[in-house]
């Protein structure tokens, strides 16, 4: 089973991750794909220095990240651009690791995906976890965890579609407003409904 873990930002998906990892399971992390298809000598990098310039590089041959962001944070088209290098590498890497771990005999595949209803990525899963969060500890937890103003935290929480959404989106929702033991409790039943357990 092809099972799709998301949630939204400061939601707590990556301590449930940690969790499904506890377990045994393999796990595709879309983040990690996503810093690993721009490491110094890939094909990916070597596009993105020819469509942007090798100012984009740091004098060791990494992304520099800073410089790339504030070429494209206004500019609509460049950032288009840019997701056309790379989210096709990204999407093509995570089936690639999917499929490996499949072809070497795992029963449950987890593909950790933040913005899987935003790219609509739901084909790449047979079952879709949401961790879910209400929206006053969302807000708080990432106020706490990035020094963020309410300002600044409603900001970068907009971007994302609204957990309530991605809950009407799910098979499952691990609701995370409590303690660790809690969030655990009903990750351990969700699995055992599915049979992973």
């Amino acid at each position: 089973m092809i099972i799709g873990l998301t949630g939204s930002i400061a939601s707590g998906k990556s301590t449930v991750a940690n969790m499904l990892k506890a377990y045994g399971l393999p796990i595709v992390d879309a983040d990690l794909v996503a810093r690993e298809v721009v490491e110094p000598g890939t094909p990916v990098l070597k596009k993105i220095a020819e469509v942007f310039g090798q100012d984009i590089l740091t004098d060791d041959g990494h992304l520099n990240r800073g410089r790339l962001g504030s070429l494209i944070f206004h500019d609509e088209t460049k950032r288009k651009m840019l997701n056309d290098i790379i989210h096709p590498a990204i999407r093509q890497e995570m089936l690639r690791r999917r499929d490996e771990y499949i072809a070497n005999g795992e029963k449950t595949v987890i593909m950790d995906i933040p913005l899987l209803f935003e790219s609509k990525l739901q084909h790449f899963v047979e079952k879709i976890l949401v961790v879910s969060v209400t929206e006053e500890i969302q807000l708080k937890r990432l106020m706490d965890r990035n020094q963020l103003s309410k300002e600044e935290a409603v900001a970068r929480i907009s971007t994302q579609l609204p957990i309530s959404i991605k809950e009407q989106g799910a098979d499952a929702v691990v609701n995370n407003n409590s303690t660790f033991e809690e969030t655990k409790k009903q990750l351990e039943t969700i699995l055992k409904n599915w049979n992973v357990l």
